[in-house]
């Protein structure tokens, strides 16, 4: 009993002065409010308009195919640009593929529309959806594949977040990335990571959205209060080393990529109304991919955000009608409220990551017996930090103490390394606030962080 009373009193002692998890912030809702299902409408509408946007189909006609499916993307980018004093830049990286699904050589093109940030430009924060289609054969270039909801409900809120947030000045880059090729093996986000990796970015996340317009599934099932977020539980760069270290201390739940999924579904509790995140722990759909499985390859933190209920008869389906049952990706299977909704969750989230520093390089050690030291290295802009710790079964970080500018450690008293998990925000001086960063390589949104994961001591 007296063991019991004291392991009681040290949680109560823990648990003094720790500051609640993130609230609501007016700022960010006022910029999700500009988000306009009639423009979203719009958009999706003039996409089906060009018949098929399969990569394989006509480039050069001015009316259908992906060529004139990317050149009217790069138009509505200018026209945003034209409206901010040419605060975009608009680029179109490019590489040719082939493979089961392009059996002739392709050109592959990105449309990127790329928002300088005023004090931290290299770091970069994309928003991604793949502008091409396809129907019920993968290889038909020419027939209709309309495409509305996969992915015209991505590459729409791509468009009306570039239109929202053009109007705005954020610390870090942000980067409205178009993507072609998913359909065909995932060739546009190859493209992208390659491009990122060329020009020396520092992308600390990439919020894929592919499907993303639809709240009615497949039998009637209905849902228009949640959107799945899907974020890799371990690094796809981690190294046999990293894994071994990882598999001892932990950590397999506390990806950069796991820790933005965290980020997002406390966003959209405290900012967006009728929509609550759905954090789902696996890197996409049952073997299934999109394209931000490519940044996750190249070490870049990405999830990808998709409805929480998907229609198949609308997916990769010829239109049709068989047996009085509907097949084809029409716009009358986009619920636009909703759309609206998940659009407003990428602006706010968009907006925070760019306007916040980016997350600490975190370790910990143990501190005389039941304390733990956590220690991060100083980040560009911030104004202070804040040292989290949960439950090691628990999903969303519970507890935080707030450290000054000048900190670069803090002591928890009476917190057992062996018992909690921990982690590192970076705090802007208009308290904005990054994503958690958890210790070591295994946490870390950065590739080579300057603290080791702690080693395993008998």
């Amino acid at each position: 009993m007296m063991v019991m009373m004291r392991n009681m009193v040290a949680v109560a002692a823990l648990l003094a002065g720790s500051v609640p998890v993130l609230a609501a912030d007016a700022p960010l809702t006022t910029l999700a409010a500009g988000v306009s299902e009639v423009e979203l409408k719009a958009s999706i509408t003039a996409l089906v308009g060009f018949g098929t946007r399969h990569s394989a189909s006509d480039t050069t006609s001015p009316t259908r195919g992906i060529g004139a499916a990317r050149r009217w993307t790069e138009s509505r980018f200018q026209a945003f640009s034209a409206a901010c004093g040419n605060c975009l830049t608009i680029q179109k990286p490019s590489q040719v593929f082939t493979g089961d699904r392009l059996p002739n050589p392709t050109e592959i093109v990105d449309v990127l529309a790329i928002q300088p940030g005023t004090s931290d430009p290299n770091r970069v924060i994309i928003m991604s959806a793949h502008i091409d289609s396809r129907n019920s054969d993968p290889l038909d270039a020419k027939g209709d594949a309309p495409g509305a909801n996969d992915d015209g409900s991505g590459t729409a809120a791509v468009i009306e977040a570039a239109r929202v947030l053009s109007q705005h000045k954020f610390a870090a880059t942000i980067v409205y990335a178009v993507l072609s090729g998913e359909e065909q093996g995932l060739n546009g986000g190859k493209v992208l990571a390659d491009y990122a990796r060329a020009q020396g970015w520092v992308v600390e996340a990439d919020l894929n959205n592919d499907i993303v317009g639809n709240s009615t599934g497949i039998g009637g099932m209905k849902d228009s209060g949640h959107v799945r977020v899907f974020s890799e539980g371990t690094k796809a760069v981690e190294s046999a080393a990293q894994a071994n270290r990882r598999r001892y201390n932990g950590g397999e739940n506390d990806s950069p990529s796991r820790n933005l999924a965290r980020f997002l579904d406390s966003l959209a509790d405290h900012n967006i109304n009728g929509l609550d995140v759905k954090m789902v722990y696996r890197t996409d759909r049952f073997g299934r991919g999109g394209d931000q499985t490519r940044l996750l390859e190249a070490g870049y933190p990405a999830v990808r955000i998709t409805e929480a209920v998907e229609h198949y008869d609308r997916q990769h389906q010829n239109i049709r009608v068989e047996n009085g049952r509907a097949y084809g990706d029409l716009i009358p299977g986009v619920d636009f409220q909703y759309l609206a909704k998940v659009t407003r969750l990428n602006v706010a989230g968009l907006a925070a990551l760019a306007r916040a520093p980016m997350p600490p390089a975190v370790s910990i050690e143990r501190n005389e017996g039941a304390n733990t030291k956590v220690s991060w290295t100083p980040v560009k802009g911030a104004a202070g930090y804040k040292v989290w710790w949960r439950d090691t079964t628990a999903p969303q970080w519970q507890y935080s103490r707030s450290a000054d500018a000048a900190a670069t450690s803090l002591v928890l008293d009476q917190a057992s390394i062996d018992d909690w998990l921990f982690g590192v925000s970076a705090v802007a001086a208009d308290g904005s606030e990054s994503p958690v960063a958890y210790p070591g390589d295994a946490g870390s949104f950065i590739s080579n962080p300057p603290f080791p994961s702690p080693q395993p001591r008998p």
